[in-house]
């Protein structure tokens, strides 16, 4: 009987330091997917005619010309993964660069989707549950979205 209660106090206390340090991981979480955004946003705007070009034969982007494509893509990639970091409208942003990752997938399937691109649609699928997490979960603690709700004077924002 001591070795269960040995170990329900030390899970609790486990569990207690897990809490504290969890809006940290809800930053990682956070900083990380929208680095993977913003840099490939960054890299379509520096090299335009290499991403027009990419756009014009290599991306199907459904229901839109390729060059209009090209800049929702790159508007998209570098403004809302700053919007996820900063954790403003945390789970709609979030939302929107999920959707926006399954366009990508779905348009570039016919490289992501050979044996080469696995590595690639593993990185997609990896940056598609952490936009999900905070979908589900909201931005966390160290989230603008948090700030602005205490301000109101409301509980943790999502």
């Amino acid at each position: 009987m001591q070795i269960v209660q040995t170990a329900n106090r030390f899970y609790l206390w486990l569990a207690d330091r897990l809490q504290q340090i969890s809006p940290l991981f809800d930053l990682g979480v956070r900083l990380w997917v929208a680095w993977a955004f913003f840099k490939s946003g960054l890299g379509k705007v520096h090299d335009w005619d290499s991403t027009l070009y990419l756009f014009d034969y290599e991306y199907a982007v459904p229901l839109l010309p390729p060059h209009v494509a090209a800049w929702v893509g790159a508007g998209t990639e570098l403004t809302l993964p700053v919007l996820v970091a900063l954790g403003v409208a945390g789970r709609l942003s979030a939302l929107a660069l999920f959707l926006f990752n399954g366009i990508a997938v779905y348009s570039y399937k016919s490289v992501l989707l050979s044996p080469a691109g696995a590595a690639g649609l593993q990185q997609h699928i990896l940056w598609g549950t952490m936009l999900l997490f905070i979908v589900f979960h909201g931005p966390g603690k160290l989230s603008l979205d948090t700030f602005f709700c205490h301000l109101k004077g409301k509980k943790e924002g999502s």
